[in-house]
């Protein structure tokens, strides 16, 4: 198997995710501040991009979830906890 600039870009974005994830249970990152939905949307934006090389349906799916719920979590930091 040869590993290509997206799936290196892939594994990128994979870094984002679970290492917002793991900085946030052991206490070291703030899941309220827009860093971390950022960093997550970030995150799923290179996943998404290394799908189009090597396109897996499912994988697309949870992306776009995790990206829109990412943007939704960004777009409420920034504007303050309203609704």
């Amino acid at each position: 198997m040869t590993l290509t600039i997206p799936d290196f870009v892939g594994f990128a974005g994979v870094a984002f995710i679970v290492g917002t994830y793991f900085l946030s249970q052991i206490g070291r990152m703030n899941v309220n501040q827009p860093l971390y939905p950022a960093l997550n949307g970030i995150g799923a934006l290179l996943i998404l991009f290394s799908l189009m090389h090597t396109f897996n349906a499912a994988s697309f799916v949870i992306e776009i979830f995790w990206l829109t719920i990412s943007v939704i979590g960004l777009a409420r930091s920034l504007l303050g906890r309203r609704g």
